[in-house]
């Protein structure tokens, strides 16, 4: 079980880093509309299109990495409160009776909505640019796919939570810049010259 978490938290990881890139194209992209409207009174009839497709990618590709993280927000002013295992078994409850089947169901509809798209060349409704969305659209099924591996990991999770009575937490890939911050100061104060 834990080479499959370990195998899943690094496939979100890969998934969610490498997504995470669409952020500079959007930047670039957005401040590109930004001049080219405001300085040269000529606006693109691209720009809110790839803007928001991008976002939205964005978004579902990060699902998976994100839940690998424990970043998803979560009302745990009672969860907290609870033992590991009292936590590991709602967890465990939770993902097979709610989160799974909107997983499926993300699957299921998002390939119908794809392979519709694909059949027809879908361009976007919203602007006059005819921009192509259909490859976008495949998105859905991906995140899907990412989704249900990475919740088979946090089932397991579970599972190894209930049997030891503590969680095995996801390696750690990045640090909040207070954090690292803090972390430098304490190490600097434990290794300065004592007086």
């Amino acid at each position: 079980m834990i080479g499959y978490i370990r195998f899943a938290d690094r496939l979100s990881g890969w998934f969610g880093k490498t997504f995470a890139w669409l952020i500079i194209l959007m930047t670039f992209g957005t401040s590109y509309e930004v001049f080219v409207r405001y300085v040269l009174n000529a606006p693109t009839p691209w720009a809110f299109d790839m803007s928001f497709i991008m976002y939205g990618t964005l978004f579902l590709m990060a699902g998976a990495y994100t839940l690998s993280q424990g970043g998803h927000v979560r009302g745990d002013f009672v969860y907290r409160l609870w033992k590991p295992r009292t936590q590991a078994a709602v967890d465990l409850v939770l993902y097979l009776i709610f989160f799974y089947p909107g997983v499926i169901a993300l699957i299921v509809t998002g390939w119908k909505y794809s392979s519709r798209s694909w059949s027809y060349g879908e361009v976007s409704i919203n602007s006059p640019a005819g921009v192509p969305i259909f490859q976008f659209k495949s998105a859905m099924v991906a995140a899907g796919i990412l989704l249900a591996i990475q919740g088979l990991a946090q089932i397991f999770r579970c599972i190894l939570c209930l049997r030891t009575g503590e969680w095995l937490r996801a390696e750690k890939d990045v640090e909040e810049t207070e954090d690292a911050l803090i972390h430098q100061h304490e190490y600097e104060l434990e290794h300065q010259p004592r007086p």
